[in-house]
């Protein structure tokens, strides 16, 4: 592609990994933040130090705070936002030209479940909504294992890009074939969305395990894969019941390969939280889930499994889902249970069979 122009929507520590990403393969990219120092620190020493510090930055990459001078004009426009304020973000620039004339692909990076009235919606559907009814259905998701600072660093990453617009899923995929990233399109988008938000959920389960395993006689590394194999079947549960329409999903790198580099790398937030309600006690300071969801900026960091567990137990009461692990973390979360003794008691649960067999 020549030149493509580039408006991403978000300066997080993705958003800017991603920028800077595209940036380097040739194309042309702008990216919006909010605050002054954030554009200040790109602009001028090539660096995210709010949000990616001690990354180099792409020197041609360039910030702004002026959304609609972000997003006019653009071929791609790939949002970065908070799912919280996912439909807010795209109402500040859904009256630009290229957008009321459906001139501009978009795609969003954001994982998890967006609340609504209706209940947990997805990030998809959420930014649909907010946009001119002729981007139904056309919209693009990326996601699979990707930690920013290494996609940052240039190290070799798979992408998912995922529509319902066949044409536009390829148009995205090549749009993210830059040096260090390896793109593949679906069109699968239920499937692939579904298993960027729950597997954040499953994460936080892994690291308490991971935690408690340091000095335990009962859990150890085949615990872990035990645990890692029993939360994919879960995650495939609800992408199912959801209406994922792919199988081979859940075994690609947006299934199998998000969990695992989020249930084990050292980058990962959800991991890193699951340790720390082990380690430090973090729960302590919340009263409950809802507590911990409107108090969260008290943990210091963002675990976005907390937030999906959440909406995960919801769609498991809607549709009748039987979900193990995810309900346990809620448990726990909604302080019903302590750590230790869930985990124990999900392990037995694990060893009950399903099936029983009679003399008769």
């Amino acid at each position: 592609m020549d030149k493509i122009k580039v408006g991403v929507i978000g300066a997080g520590a993705w958003g800017t990994a991603v920028a800077t990403a595209l940036s380097r393969g040739g194309r042309d990219v702008t990216i919006w933040a909010l605050e002054d120092d954030v554009v200040a620190s790109i602009n001028n020493e090539h660096e995210n130090k709010r949000y990616l510090p001690g990354y180099t930055l792409d020197k041609n990459l360039r910030a702004s705070k002026d959304i609609l001078a972000v997003a006019g004009g653009k071929d791609v426009i790939v949002l970065a936002s908070p799912s919280l304020y996912l439909a807010s973000t795209v109402q500040k620039f859904a009256c630009i030209d290229d957008i009321q004339n459906n001139h501009t692909i978009i795609a969003a990076l954001t994982k998890g479940f967006v609340p609504s009235p209706e209940g947990p919606t997805f990030v998809l559907d959420t930014i649909e909504s907010a946009l001119p009814a002729s981007y139904r259905n056309t919209t693009v998701y990326v996601a699979g294992p990707s930690h920013a600072e290494e996609v940052a660093m240039g190290k070799i990453t798979g992408l998912i890009s995922a529509s319902n617009h066949h044409r536009n899923a390829i148009k995205v995929r090549d749009l993210l074939r830059v040096p260090g990233i390896m793109a593949y399109a679906s069109f699968d988008t239920v499937g692939v969305q579904v298993c960027a938000a729950a597997k954040n959920v499953i994460a936080v389960v892994y690291g308490s395990l991971d935690a408690l395993a340091e000095n335990s006689s009962i859990f150890g590394d085949n615990t872990e894969s035990l645990l890692l194999a029993a939360g994919l079947n879960e995650i495939q549960k609800i992408g199912f019941a959801l209406g994922a329409t792919h199988a081979e999903t859940f075994t690609s790198i947006s299934g199998v390969g998000d969990l695992d580099v989020t249930c084990k790398s050292k980058y990962g937030r959800n991991r890193r939280f699951g340790q720390d309600i082990i380690k430090t006690d973090m729960l302590s300071k919340f009263s409950n889930l809802d507590d911990l969801i409107q108090n969260i900026q008290k943990i210091g960091y963002l675990p976005e499994g907390a937030i999906a567990c959440k909406y995960v137990h919801e769609i498991a009461v809607k549709k009748n889902l039987k979900l193990p692990i995810c309900d346990a973390l809620y448990s726990v979360l909604n302080k019903e249970i302590a750590p230790v003794d869930c985990m124990k008691r999900l392990i037995d649960n694990q060893n009950q069979p399903s099936v029983h067999f009679s003399e008769d």
